[in-house]
């Protein structure tokens, strides 16, 4: 069974989905931007990122798209939380490659 309905749940999959579909392309350009100064673990470690991170995030995406009407609110609000700590990862990550150095 799902049910559509606006809720909290709906949009934070909605979200999970574009930093899965967006992320992979800013992670290649910045480990190309700075590839010549790392060391080879972290370019493993760039890459690994830049494959696990976007299919978790798709996959997250569509479990709460097409079963977030079931979490209750406080469930919803951890997802929420979690959604922040995403966002400022990959904000920090960024910022380190553009302006950090």
């Amino acid at each position: 069974m799902v049910n559509y309905g606006l809720n909290l749940a709906l949009l934070l999959g909605l979200v999970y989905w574009i930093i899965g579909l967006i992320y992979p392309f800013i992670a290649i350009f910045l480990i190309f931007k700075r590839f010549r100064r790392m060391i080879p673990v972290s370019i493993a470690l760039y890459i690994g990122q830049a494959l696990i991170l976007p299919i978790l995030m798709i996959y997250s995406g569509m479990i709460l798209l097409f079963h977030g009407w079931r979490l209750d609110p406080i469930l919803q609000f951890e997802q929420l939380l979690l959604t922040g700590v995403v966002i400022s990862l990959i904000i920090k990550d960024i910022y380190s490659h553009f302006i950090g150095d």
